[in-house]
């Protein structure tokens, strides 16, 4: 539910009511991802979408049910089921999807509520609810922020610092919200088996952790036309962009005015204090040598997504044999996009955009980059495959 986190944390502050549909696993060719969620308020407005539009209309019913009864429901939607055309789930895929009421005076508002405002604010946070095991705990959440966020550990033992619990077993609140801290610092949502006890002690539950963390961060060196295309297309994809060039009379906010950042520095001197993690993105388009060399060869030792850099193939000879002469080793020089982008056929600066951001997208996803249209590759290569057992309704 975190995907929709800002207009749900409106929803709390104005007192609605709701019911919260999330995506919790997905099997085949399912268009969306565990966690992303529907929600519908007691006047029967909709917001997100759990399926693309497959099965929208019975979702929101199951929405309606669980306000009005108060028990959450598990239901599974699949090309097996007998009414998979009347729901519209036809892609192949199959999507287990859990709706929960998140209503006044309930357990779980409070550590929802807490979840959504630390998501709606940018800051980094993972909701871990009991999704299937015993009737009295499904439903039930707990909340795992950074202590640098302010927040004290209500663990009380120096662990993950958590909100909330499920009140079954001390060590099983601890244990998920240990999980629960791994989930977050990969920027991961997903399911995990835990026994009712904590460890594999006691009944078994399944437990989705979603995480919500500040954007990924690209980075474009070199304040050139093709760059301020790029910097469009980086924020359509979500990311937090930053313009680096150490000429100042390029290096504008009036030449990008879509820029998170713009900093007239040398860029191998910028990428050595700046933070980048392992979803950060390094769009090198400045080609020319005495700014390329320098940065290459700290940013292919970096732990990074992506490097990529712009030029022409005999630019791309030049430039690899530079920085095997400043010790770049040919494992490190693998990592190296180079020319940046896929093979569109692009000339003009949004199209060459549009060919770095392909290229971004299919080294993220897994995707081989080739036309979808008579290739026998998935559609969707980062699916996390859906729980086996029976799935029902749960108190």
């Amino acid at each position: 539910m975190l995907d929709i986190a800002e207009e749900l944390n409106r929803w709390v502050g104005q007192g609605r009511d709701f019911a919260v549909a999330t995506v919790v696993a997905v099997g085949g060719s399912a268009p969306r991802r565990p966690g992303a969620a529907l929600a519908v308020d007691a006047d029967g407005t909709a917001i997100g979408s759990v399926s693309g539009g497959c099965v929208e209309g019975a979702v929101y019913e199951l929405c309606r049910q669980t306000l009005e009864d108060g028990e959450s429901v598990l239901e599974r939607f699949g090309y097996n089921d007998d009414d998979a055309f009347a729901v519209g789930l036809t892609c192949g895929g199959v999507i287990d999807i859990l709706v929960t009421p998140v209503r006044a005076g309930d357990r779980v508002r409070p550590v929802v509520a807490a979840g959504l405002e630390a998501a709606a604010s940018g800051r980094a946070a993972a909701l871990a609810r009991i999704v299937a095991g015993p009737a009295d705990l499904v439903g039930r959440a707990l909340l795992v922020r950074r202590p640098t966020d302010g927040h004290d550990d209500d663990g009380g033992d120096g662990g993950e610092a958590y909100e909330g619990g499920f009140g079954a077993h001390p060590e099983l609140d601890r244990t998920v919200a240990a999980e629960a801290g791994a989930f977050l610092d990969a920027g991961r949502t997903g399911t995990l088996e835990i026994g009712e006890q904590g460890s594999r002690c006691g009944a078994p539950l399944t437990v989705l952790v979603e995480s919500s963390v500040p954007p990924p961060r690209m980075i474009v060196f070199g304040a050139i036309d093709f760059a301020s295309a790029l910097v469009r297309v980086g924020k359509f994809l979500g990311y937090e962009v930053t313009v680096c060039d150490a000429r100042p009379v390029f290096a504008t906010r009036a030449r990008f005015p879509e820029a998170d950042e713009i900093v007239v520095a040398w860029p191998h001197e910028y990428l050595e204090r700046t933070d980048v993690d392992a979803r950060t993105v390094l769009c090198v388009l400045t080609h020319d040598a005495k700014f390329d060399v320098p940065l290459l060869r700290l940013a292919l030792r970096l732990p990074v997504a992506y490097v990529g850099a712009m030029g022409s193939r005999r630019t791309h000879l030049d430039r690899n044999a530079r920085l095997r002469e400043v010790g770049v080793s040919e494992l490190e020089l693998a990592r190296l996009r180079s020319p940046i982008g896929l093979d569109l056929g692009a000339r003009t600066p949004e199209e060459t955009a549009l060919s770095i951001a392909a290229e971004i997208v299919a080294d993220r996803r897994g995707g081989s980059g080739v036309s979808l249209a008579g290739a026998h590759t998935p559609i969707h290569h980062d699916v996390t495959s859906a729980p086996t057992g029976r799935i029902g309704s749960v108190a």
